[in-house]
């Protein structure tokens, strides 16, 4: 049984003899069950209660740096702050760099006052780029560990990703469509906010393979047209006016997979063509896709936790720093959620 503590302290957590923890450290016969599953936990204990004054009076300031639609980037703070108060004993506070769009350079730009003036570590939403992942690596080089949230920058020297599994909600989604729809054979738009995010190429990449084997399971000749609207910045008006020009010009879209936003916008697009969409996969229960799917304009939400994402970046950012031990990073689960089920 591993551990890294006297006998007599594990003898007084677990309120046992010196003796017996002897003998279930050493795996010897004649202990109960739960006697061992005692001083198992109290090992559990005392590996807690070393975290916590490790942590006790330490000072943390973490930046968020994400360029994101404000209907996501809102989310995201709630998320974090109501997580924060959570992290005690160590006092963590956050600043927030949040844009509706952002080139290349001025993300770079944003990074390199970081690196400059200071920084704890950083929770990163950022373009895959080659002088992005060169910002980060100099974020890094500082000392202060980067995660990157929801797109991955993998090229860099972050300490790791944050989020869900891009390529399985792409996948999820293509379900969900090819389910729907049925034998009808109708086109389905993609859009994007934009080509530049590693996570968003994923989610389309996925959905556009397995909507091709889904079809495919259909018989020969049956397939899917898929139409992809890229560079919408996931914003409202250029968005709407983008679906608007597609369903013009492709009078068999039926379906949509929004992977970027603006979801109330292509509802109204649709509205306005006086065009019905038979399915309506979104990303991300903010308060637009909540009042879509109690209306039924949006046939599913795939979600994530945002609160468990804004913790595990925080709590690895923090064992980088060596202040915890035992973090484990795993991709966040995707939930499926409709009218019934949003909460």
């Amino acid at each position: 049984m591993r551990h890294r503590f006297k006998v007599r302290e594990i003898a007084q957590q677990a309120g046992l003899s010196e003796a017996t923890v002897d003998r279930v450290l050493h795996d010897r016969p004649g202990v109960r069950q739960d006697t061992r599953a005692e001083v198992q936990q109290a090992i559990t204990d005392l590996d807690k209660q070393r975290s916590q004054l490790r942590l006790n009076g330490r000072k943390f300031l973490f930046d968020v740096v994400m360029q994101t639609p404000p209907r996501f980037s809102a989310e995201f703070r709630t998320a974090i702050e109501a997580e924060l108060p959570m992290l005690s004993p160590a006092l963590v506070r956050c600043r927030f760099h949040f844009r509706d769009t952002e080139s290349v350079p001025a993300m770079v730009e944003t990074l390199g006052k970081l690196a400059a003036r200071g920084t704890h570590g950083v929770i990163l939403k950022a373009p895959d780029d080659p002088d992005v992942a060169q910002a980060i690596d100099a974020v890094v080089g500082t000392g202060a560990p980067v995660v990157t949230y929801v797109t991955d920058v993998p090229a860099s020297d972050r300490l790791g990703y944050v989020g869900i599994d891009n390529r399985a909600a792409g996948a999820t989604a293509a379900f969900l469509v090819d389910q729907w729809l049925g034998d009808v054979d109708r086109e389905v738009l993609i859009t994007l906010s934009s080509n530049t995010f590693r996570g968003e190429e994923e989610r389309e990449m996925g959905f556009r393979t397995t909507l091709r084997t889904l079809a495919a399971e259909r018989g020969a000749g049956f397939g899917r047209t898929v139409v992809e609207l890229a560079g919408t910045d996931g914003l409202d008006a250029t968005v709407e006016s983008l679906v608007v020009d597609a369903l013009g010009r492709h009078p068999a879209i039926e379906a949509v997979y929004s992977i970027g936003g603006g979801n109330t916008a292509i509802v109204r697009a649709f509205e306005a063509a006086g065009r019905r969409c038979r399915v309506f996969i979104g990303h991300d229960l903010d308060e637009d896709n909540r009042v879509l799917l109690r209306s039924g304009a949006v046939s599913a939400v795939l979600h994530h936790e945002l609160r468990a994402d804004a913790r595990l970046a925080c709590r690895m950012i923090m064992q980088a720093r060596g202040a915890l031990d035992g973090v484990v990073n795993e991709a966040s689960r995707i939930h499926v959620l409709t009218r019934y089920n949003n909460g």
